[in-house]
Parts: structure tokens; C-alpha cells; sequence
């Protein structure tokens, strides 16, 4: 089996017009995927610097190939199976700033590089007071850009076409604003010129994303069928779902540079990020939250298992269409494709997703992913979402541990105190008094649920009907 390097496969040499901040698993899958799209289906013809953000990491690995990997991609897209092998070329060298400092430095001196992306994990997008312009490299991902931007400027004399493009992927919600006002926090506490913060505010464009692709990463279990599938010994491949989705908050002329749409790929550029992002937390996430704990009740363990079933799957279908997409407001069209791309990742037949997973801190999921569609439903509506509702009533049963009724044994896995907080509501027999505690527990919700009109009701009925009736049957009643 050959190794996998420049000299036993073909890398294309283009200039390099990317700075990554980040090597794992999730930019090589995504981005770096992308621009190897980009490279062969339009005139982008560009390949990526990758800078490891912390000390310690990967690119050693990384430069021992060369920059060369695959990426396998798995699932369904439009009812076909995909398990497609791509190999990624785009990497043209990595760097370690802690040990080669002064190559670092010199990217901003590069007169093509236009982009910076990153991915520094949500911790990664802080300010950090102890970092200085004079360190080699300061320690936080903001406070080495601002030093690259600053060498930049002075290298090219605040020349305004020598500013960068910057994409934050980080999970955080208007990364791209959170990353900009770190930057003025550096430029504040380093003291460095107005002509500099001009030329950062005019020349240079940081811009908040969204991005959406499952990576499990490296597949330790079927590597060695991989390799000799592939005929290379590689150590870097790594796999992610067929689905893709990048959003990017920039005008037209940003998407002009970066022409990702052209080469087909699901990347959008456009006015707001947020109602992508509610679509994505409502619909994809907010689903996850409540179908597991149901489907865990009715006796079913993995997420696309739950989506073919009769009921389960119908629960599912129904509480998506007709009250999870009713608050939201993007283009009816746009959401129901969206719906349809999100049951095809949860029945991707590559993935064994538990639901028990899903249900890791799943009060505050609920808190964040669902309750505010409960309470905009109602806004809109005047009447409470049963189905998800329904998602909430199954929570606080699963909450309440023991067992299922097939003997499978549950187990919460929450913050200890608001799993003692459920499990001691639960010591009373009164329906209604655990609804009430459980509902008014502020320090889980933010505010006292009993506070939104039938709320405290609604869940005592659906409390009785999964005590007396079981999950499976509660669920048949509302989908039939």
C-alpha cells in the first residue's frame, strides 16, 4: 500500500490565499472541502495555510502527507445512499506559531492571501487581557490575528486592497461580531494607531457564519477496509454526512470572491444570519430535544429507527411541519426543503445515533432549543403546541428515572441538581404538584413556566396519560 504524499499523488500547486486558524477534524471536512470544490468547478484556483492555535496539535501529521487526505462522506441526499471518497488537495503547508514564529508572521506579508478562517473551538473567541503585541505568539486565536491584521497594515502601508476576509466558523452565535469586537478590545488595550482601527474597519471585513455538518471524524473501526479501498496509507481520513449548509452575513461582493455557489455547494451569502440560525436550532435541534426522550419511552434507542417508525415517525413529521416551522419566518418553501434534508440526516443509514445522547443536558436544550417555539407558537396561535409539549412531558418522565417498560434502565444525565431537584418532585403521587415544582424551577427555565397560560395544565394531563397509558399510546393518540 502506498504512502500518501506529493510524490505518489498528484497535488496542484495555486497560490496561497487562505490563512486557516485550526486543523481538526471539522475544517478539513467542511471548509477545506469546499475550496477543494471551489478549486476544480470555478476560477478560485486557491490553497490554505493552516495555523494550529494552540500549542499542541496535529499538523505534523498533517505535513507529513503532505496536506493530502480524503474525506468520506456518508448518507442520504434526495432518497440516494451516498458514501462518496474525495481527495483534498488545498493544503499547501501547515505552521505552528509557537515554533516557527517568524513564518507566521510573514503570512501577512503575502500579497495574495485574502481569507482568514478559523475554528477555535467556542472558547476560542475570547479576550484575553495578559495577551501583548510584543508575544510570539500571544495565547488567544483574536489576539494573533490582531497582531497578523497590524503586521499587515504596516507591511503594505495601509494599503486598502490588502485587507482580509475574515470567516469565523466557531459555534457561537454571531461569531463574526464577537470576533470584530475582540479585535477593537485588542486594538484598545495594545494602544495601536486610528489609522490602523481605520484601515481594520474599512479594508477588512470579519463576517458571522453558520455552519452545519455532522463529523464523527476519523473511523478507527473500518480504517484498515478504507485504506485498501483507497489504495493509500492514510491517517487523516476523515469522514462526515453528505449534508452540508455555510451561511455567511456578507454583501455581494464578498460571495463574488468566494464563489462557492457557483461550484454547486450548499453556501449562502446573505443580509442576516439569524434566521438561519433559528431555522437550524428550531428544526434540526429542536426536533432531536423532544423526539428522543419520546422515542426512548416508546422503546426506541437510535434516532433513525425513531424516524421510520410508524408512529414515532409520523410524531416526528407532524410537530416539524405543523408547529416548529409555524415560528419561524423564512420562506414556507425553504422550510419545508430544509425539513426534508434534516429527517434525511437523522435517517442516515451510516450513523447509529442514541437518543440517550441527544438527552445529555436536555433540560437546558429544552430551555434553549424549544421553549421559545412554545411560547411564539402561542403568540401566534393563541393555543399551546401540543406535540411539543408533549416533548416537555416526556422529559420530566424520563427525568424521573427507573425503568422503561421493556426493563431498559433510565438514566438522567443532567447537572446534579436538577436531576435531585426532578427526581425529589417526583416523591410526591400529586400529578399536579409535580407539574407545578418542575415547571416553576427557575433556576432550570429562567423564569416560572406555570406562568404561561395552560401550560401547567396541559402537562398534568399528558403527565397521566404517559403514566397510565404509556409513551407509545400517547404518542398514536395525537398523530391519529
Amino acid at each position: 500500500m502506498k504512502k500518501l504524499n506529493s510524490e505518489t499523488a498528484v497535488k496542484t500547486v495555486r497560490p496561497e490565499k487562505v490563512i486557516q486558524f485550526g486543523e481538526g477534524n471539522f475544517l478539513r471536512c467542511f471548509v477545506d472541502w469546499i475550496i477543494s470544490n471551489m478549486n476544480e468547478k470555478t476560477d478560485f484556483n486557491g490553497n490554505v495555510v493552516v495555523v494550529q492555535p494552540i500549542e499542541k496539535g496535529m499538523i505534523d501529521m498533517i505535513n507529513q502527507q503532505d496536506g493530502l487526505y480524503h474525506v468520506n462522506l456518508q448518507g442520504l441526499e434526495k432518497g440516494e445512499v451516498i458514501n462518496s471518497y474525495r481527495m483534498i488537495d488545498v493544503i499547501s503547508r501547515c505552521l505552528n506559531p509557537y515554533k516557527e514564529y517568524a513564518s507566521y508572521l510573514a503570512l501577512a506579508e503575502q500579497p495574495e492571501i485574502r481569507f482568514v478562517i478559523s475554528n477555535t473551538t467556542e472558547a476560542g473567541i475570547t479576550f484575553d487581557p495578559a495577551c501583548r503585541l510584543e508575544d510570539t505568539p500571544p495565547a488567544s486565536y483574536p489576539a494573533k490575528l490582531t497582531q497578523l491584521l497590524y503586521h499587515r497594515y504596516k507591511f503594505f502601508h495601509g494599503a486598502a486592497d490588502k485587507g482580509l476576509i475574515i470567516f469565523p466558523c466557531e459555534l457561537i452565535f454571531l461569531n463574526g461580531h464577537k470576533l470584530k469586537e475582540t479585535i477593537y478590545q485588542y486594538i484598545e488595550l495594545w494602544q495601536l494607531e486610528e489609522e490602523f482601527k481605520s484601515w481594520f474597519e474599512t479594508a477588512c471585513g470579519v463576517y458571522a457564519t453558520l455552519v452545519d455538518r455532522i463529523v464523527p471524524g476519523f473511523p478507527r473501526k473500518t480504517i484498515d477496509s478504507i485504506k485498501e479501498h483507497l489504495g493509500y496509507d492514510d491517517n487523516l481520513v476523515v469522514q462526515g454526512e453528505a449534508f452540508h449548509l455555510w451561511v455567511i452575513e456578507a454583501p455581494q461582493s464578498v460571495e463574488n470572491e468566494f464563489p462557492a455557489s457557483k461550484a454547486g455547494l450548499n453556501v449562502l451569502f446573505v443580509p442576516s444570519e439569524k434566521p438561519y440560525h433559528e431555522r437550524k436550532v428550531t428544526l434540526l435541534n429542536g426536533t432531536h430535544t423532544i423526539l428522543s426522550p419520546i422515542a426512548y419511552l416508546s422503546g426506541i434507542d437510535i434516532v433513525r429507527d425513531a424516524c421510520q417508525d410508524a408512529v414515532i415517525g409520523k410524531y416526528i413529521r407532524k410537530v416539524m411541519a405543523e408547529e416548529l416551522m409555524q415560528t419561524l419566518s423564512l420562506p414556507v418553501d425553504e422550510l419545508k426543503a430544509f425539513a426534508v434534508s434534516v429527517i434525511e440526516r437523522f435517517e442516515n443509514p451510516f450513523v447509529d445515533h442514541q437518543v440517550t445522547s441527544i438527552m445529555l443536558n436536555a433540560f437546558p436544550k429544552f430551555t434553549a432549543r424549544d421553549l421559545p417555539s412554545v411560547k411564539e407558537y402561542y403568540n401566534r396561535k393563541g393555543i399551546l403546541p401540543y406535540g411539543i409539549v408533549l416533548g416537555l412531558a416526556a422529559l420530566i418522565v424520563y427525568y424521573k428515572g427507573g425503568c422503561r417498560a421493556d426493563g431498559a434502565e433510565i438514566v438522567p444525565n443532567d447537572a446534579p441538581e436538577i436531576m435531585a431537584f426532578v427526581k425529589d418532585a417526583w416523591k410526591t403521587e400529586n400529578l399536579d404538584e409535580v407539574t407545578r415544582q418542575v415547571l416553576g424551577a427557575e433556576f432550570i427555565w429562567g423564569e416560572d413556566l406555570n406562568e404561561i397560560p395552560g401550560l401547567s395544565l396541559l402537562v398534568t394531563e399528558m403527565l397521566t396519560d404517559i403514566c397510565d397509558k404509556g409513551m407509545y399510546q400517547v404518542v398514536k393518540a395525537y398523530v391519529g
